[in-house]
């Protein structure tokens, strides 16, 4: 056991400034998006940077690419919740229905499957199917959220839950312990994000 706890110790001691500020950010981003402030897009921007590096590095190439997408959605998220449309001065949180929640668990399964074949016959990825379901589910996650939808907090904790063992397992262990963070901040933003929907009006789209 002890041999294990020093293992840990030095892969979280060793850990390469980029990953450490990559966790600090993310921790910072998710706790601005909770506050519905702008803020949480720049400083997003150089947090999935910083991860696109460390992924590569760890060879988990799903997790890297996803980094690509989620630049080009936070510009998206950025520029949709400064221009919110109308007369409203803030955008609203709203839910999505029930055939559009089916819709996007269909769509994260089945870009879990392809995706992961892909990992899996094309690459040396560490762990394909794992790597591919949070790729595909964080993809819809940062999605739900540009569009300011609750359900991007559920979403995101199921993400949270698979990354953490994927991350502890590939040795990223400030990782593992951010994704056990983000958890945590994901069910206080579902929360708080609950009580704005109810207060502007359960709006469902």
């Amino acid at each position: 056991m002890s041999a294990l706890w020093q293992s840990i110790w030095a892969g979280i001691t060793g850990a390469s400034w980029m990953e450490q500020l990559a966790t600090v950010l993310g921790l910072l981003g998710v706790g601005l998006t909770i506050r519905q402030s702008l803020w949480n897009f720049p400083v997003g921007l150089v947090q999935v940077s910083l991860s696109a590096v460390v992924f590569y590095q760890a060879r988990l190439y799903a997790d890297m690419k996803l980094q690509a997408f989620f630049f080009t959605v936070l510009a998206y998220g950025w520029w949709h919740w400064a221009r919110p449309g109308g007369e409203l001065k803030v955008l609203p949180v709203t839910r999505l229905s029930r055939g559009a929640i089916a819709a996007c668990v269909g769509a994260g399964l089945a870009g879990t499957v392809l995706w992961g074949w892909y990992l899996q016959t094309r690459t040396d990825a560490a762990m394909p199917y794992r790597d591919a379901f949070i790729a595909s589910f964080s993809i819809l996650a940062q999605w739900l959220q540009a569009r300011k939808k609750l359900e991007n907090w559920v979403t995101w904790m199921i993400v949270n839950v698979t990354a953490v063992a994927v991350y502890w397992i590939a040795g990223l262990y400030w990782f593992a312990v951010l994704y056990v963070l983000f958890f945590i901040l994901a069910v206080g933003g579902h929360s708080e994000w609950l009580k704005s929907w109810k207060a502007q009006g359960r709006q469902t789209h």
